[in-house]
């Protein structure tokens, strides 16, 4: 019996003395006081905490700090309100830690919690708007006149290429105009040599491998470099989307 009472002493000074696991991926986040005192990170942080065993300590320095919350700066916008757009930046990327806060935080999770944080009621904040999202601007640096008479030469014989030449084409093949209305139509010319039927028949030069000397091309090679491709590019942004329409709804 004495024996018993004295291993679990010795076990409970052990349980007692040892470090607390998961101490090492603790993190600080940097924050106003404002957003501090606005009650969210009473409601989000233990949330968190409980799913990922990290605990977050509020500092008001982001000096030192390994995430911090701005309302200004050029980090990632992560939520609004109220009447401001919060911008997270990960200072001490080599944190485990922090990593799986930002991870957590940009996530489908993490946004719900954050929409769900009430007072009186009413959710003062919540996801980023569609505004606040960087929309990036898509322009190529080919020449779009050389663009438009090499969409004419190498691509005028299957599609319809320009406005004053709708008779040219097959039938079965969209315009330019129609693929430019795409939402993803760059990557579809970019990598056009690789989509079916192109790659039986085209050769894109110190790109493409030559063609098998059992499977020749069905029709006379289409033969480009990337330079040709960058102008055709140009040539195709510039050109108006045709009008596809409102998407068919289903009843």
């Amino acid at each position: 019996m004495r024996r018993f009472v004295t291993m679990t002493c010795l076990a409970a000074i052990v349980v007692l003395c040892a470090p607390r696991i998961g101490a090492a991926q603790d993190v600080t986040l940097a924050a106003p006081q404002a957003l501090q005192d606005s009650g969210l990170f009473k409601y989000v942080l233990p949330r968190f905490s409980l799913k990922t065993g990290v605990r977050i300590e509020l500092v008001a320095d982001p000096a030192g700090a390994d995430v911090s919350l701005s309302p200004d700066g050029a980090g990632r916008v992560v939520f609004t309100g109220p009447q401001a757009t919060w911008r997270m930046t990960v200072l001490a990327r080599s944190s485990e830690g922090a990593a799986r806060f930002a991870d957590w935080l940009t996530s489908e999770v993490g946004q719900r919690t954050v929409a769900g944080f009430e007072v009186n009621g009413a959710a003062p904040f919540g996801p980023p708007k569609p505004t606040d999202a960087e929309v990036a601007e898509i322009s190529f640096d080919g020449d779009v006149a050389r663009g438009k008479a090499l969409s004419d030469t190498l691509c005028g014989r299957c599609h319809v290429v320009r406005q004053d030449k709708k008779m040219g084409d097959i039938g079965s093949t969209p315009s330019f105009f129609v693929l430019r209305a795409l939402k993803d139509w760059d990557s579809r010319f970019q990598s056009f040599y690789a989509l079916n039927p192109h790659p039986a028949f085209t050769q894109v030069a110190d790109v493409t491998p030559p063609f098998h000397e059992e499977r020749p091309p069905p029709m006379i090679p289409v033969e480009m470099t990337l330079d040709d491709l960058q102008a055709i590019l140009a040539y195709v942004a510039a050109l108006e989307p045709a009008d596809l329409g409102a998407p068919i709804r289903h009843q």
